[in-house]
């Protein structure tokens, strides 16, 4: 089977995620082509693997041009890559795909009324007409699309009742022996910063900054602790930057700053920088406790690589974090009172690895093959529908006709 991979939007996080563990996957199968389609930063990234052809494409950088390039030039690269199936897994299909088109729909903002309040809370109204206008193409996209795939039953329950269209949910993966190969260890700078809280509660946030991880009320809920368990030492670390020039997106950092310096916990909040995906398990491993906040998500890759790492899970009460990580402790997703509550429920395990479940129950290699499962089939019924039509025009009828 030829796969046409179109990973345009891929530029952090998540997406990252999914193509350095699904490309490699693919690429040691035999009987599976791959052409990828990736911003030329990443070409180099996946240029040297077996049975993938890496296009050098010039991609537009803001996402109306990337779409619009798409819809308009993308289906005759396809064409002429005469590929068999087509993964979107950009949240955004092709109209007019020339192949049978799975869409890989992973952003849970256009559904998110939460999201949605945040922006005009902060008003933010460019933003939020600009995520009105993008879910416009991303509802049709479920629709134009033969099968859409999300990574949790939760965001799949999210987007048919959003779209009226059936989704089918297939849980992303993780790979130990990916995410645990790199030993080199993080800068020199991570590691003083990292090690300069040795007689600290180190709590840990794996986030590049943006508004609906919801960083604000894990800043509240370190306020309340001090104010509360005041001979406790606690360090919060991030892996980002409370910078706009170091911020990926138009989110602005200024508000989330302020939250900081007014709460005068300024101390307690250590920005480490973006750590790269090879390295992040060393810093999960020098912290005692992983907290997400989050409150709109789709699956929450952070959270399997913390229990991967034996961290206890802090997690805000929504469906996806219920999935995912069933034996995470909860809250209510905008109390930082009942946050810092869990916090102080979790600080006996400082130090102490949780025990792992003994298979953690998300494969990377599962996923491939459910996706490879669902695109023979399309290509199955495709194949039959042409030679269905094929069939009735040579009928005596048609010819006669």
């Amino acid at each position: 089977m030829h796969i046409f991979l179109n990973a345009t939007g891929a530029s952090a996080g998540s997406g990252l995620t999914y193509l350095y563990n699904v490309v490699p996957r693919l690429s040691s199968l035999p009987d599976v082509r791959t052409t990828l389609a990736v911003q030329s930063p990443l070409r180099e990234e996946f240029s040297h693997l077996p049975n993938v052809d890496v296009l050098k494409l010039h991609v537009p950088d803001s996402t109306v041009r990337r779409f619009w390039f798409e819809q308009s030039k993308l289906p005759r690269v396809i064409l002429a890559a005469k590929a068999d199936v087509l993964l979107s897994a950009g949240n955004f299909s092709i109209r007019n795909s020339p192949v049978p088109q799975i869409l890989l729909s992973g952003n849970s903002l256009y559904t998110s009324r939460d999201f949605s309040r945040d922006l005009m809370r902060r008003r933010e109204y460019r933003m939020w007409l600009d995520t009105r206008i993008k879910g416009v193409f991303a509802k049709k996209s479920v629709r134009w699309a033969d099968c859409t795939v999300a990574p949790s039953r939760a965001f799949a329950k999210d987007l048919h009742g959003w779209t009226g269209r059936q989704v089918v949910a297939v849980h992303h993966g993780f790979d130990a022996d990916v995410f645990f190969a790199d030993e080199c260890p993080p800068s020199t700078q991570v590691a003083e910063k990292i090690s300069g809280a040795q007689d600290c509660l180190k709590l840990l946030f794996v986030s590049h900054y943006n508004y609906y991880r919801n960083f604000e009320t894990l800043f509240r809920a370190i306020a309340l602790l001090r104010q509360q368990v005041p001979g406790q030492k606690i360090r919060l670390f991030l892996t980002c930057a409370l910078r706009d020039d170091l911020t990926l997106g138009p989110y602005k950092t200024g508000a989330a700053a302020r939250v900081i310096r007014d709460l005068g916990i300024a101390q307690e909040v250590v920005e480490l920088g973006a750590i790269p995906y090879r390295q992040l398990h060393h810093v999960y491993r020098a912290c005692h406790v992983y907290i997400t906040p989050a409150y709109a998500e789709t699956f929450a890759h952070p959270v399997v690589e913390a229990m991967a790492c034996g961290l206890p899970v802090i997690a805000s009460d929504i469906p996806a974090h219920r999935e995912i990580c069933s034996t995470a402790l909860f809250f209510d997703r905008f109390s930082a009172e009942q946050l810092g509550a869990r916090i102080l429920e979790a600080a006996p395990t400082a130090g102490k690895q949780v025990a792992l479940p003994e298979r953690l129950g998300f494969s990377w290699s599962d996923h491939v093959a459910k996706l490879l499962a669902i695109a023979s089939q399309l290509v199955g019924e495709t194949k039959g529908r042409q030679l269905a039509a094929v069939a009735r025009a040579e009928t005596p009828l048609h010819r006669a006709s």
